[in-house]
């Protein structure tokens, strides 16, 4: 029954999506807050369709800062990639350059502000999300990383990456661990959806002037450690 209602909600998810796409192109010359609302409503409807089919229903604990900062996310489902950009408060988000390319799905990405990096490329792709997200931190908006560069099931481990710091250290701007269990009931590599509660709990801000070593091992700590308690 699971895999079932999975299918369905797969179905019409990735239908609406294609409709809403199409139907929203002459928005993409009008001001980027218009596509900001579109994304929302997208989250929106995703949500719904995520409860009333999958049973699924989400919150997210903890008040979002008033100040700009650096959300630093785990990554456990598509879930995450959705809801929170919608959730808080559009933040630019480091995401692969590859997407960018997704016909018409690239196109919002490109003018949602996505901070589009070529991993394979090393030290430039690290210089690269340095001059970007200087420039992105220069609009007012926050920003968005999943240190550990992908979705991992929740049993996974992957470490953390440096570009974390790199963003943190080019910016000046306090980091927000951001601790979640998306991937219990979403999972990363199947259509069944299991029914449940996704709880996002953001976490009191890092402030800058942290070292890489003390960043790193503090961001990782705290992210694991909370997400592990918000297994079901």
């Amino acid at each position: 029954m699971r895999f079932i209602r999975g299918l369905i909600f797969s179905l019409l998810f990735y239908g609406m999506t294609a409709v809403m796409a199409i139907i929203g192109l002459p928005l993409l010359l009008l001001p980027q807050r218009v596509i900001f609302f579109w994304q929302w409503l997208w989250a929106r409807a995703m949500m719904v369709l995520l409860a009333g089919i999958c049973g699924i229903s989400s919150h997210i604990e903890g008040d979002t800062s008033d100040q700009q900062v650096i959300y630093a996310v785990k990554h456990q489902s598509a879930w995450e990639t959705i809801v929170l950009l919608a959730m808080l408060g559009q933040p630019v988000t480091v995401m692969k350059k590859s997407l960018l390319f997704i016909p018409l799905f690239g196109l919002y990405l490109v003018r949602f502000g996505v901070m589009g990096i070529n991993r394979n490329k090393g030290k430039a792709a690290l210089k690269q999300m340095i001059r970007v997200s200087q420039n992105a931190a220069s609009t007012g908006r926050n920003l968005l990383i999943f240190p550990q560069g992908t979705r991992l099931a929740v049993d996974a481990y992957q470490p953390y990456h440096s570009g974390l710091y790199a963003i943190y250290s080019a910016t000046g701007l306090p980091v927000v661990p951001v601790a979640l269990n998306s991937g219990y009931f979403w999972s990363r590599d199947s259509i069944s959806k299991t029914p449940g509660h996704i709880t996002v709990r953001l976490l009191p801000a890092i402030p800058a002037g942290l070292t890489r070593q003390e960043l790193m091992a503090k961001v990782e700590d705290v992210i694991e450690t909370e997400s592990r308690k918000l297994a079901p």
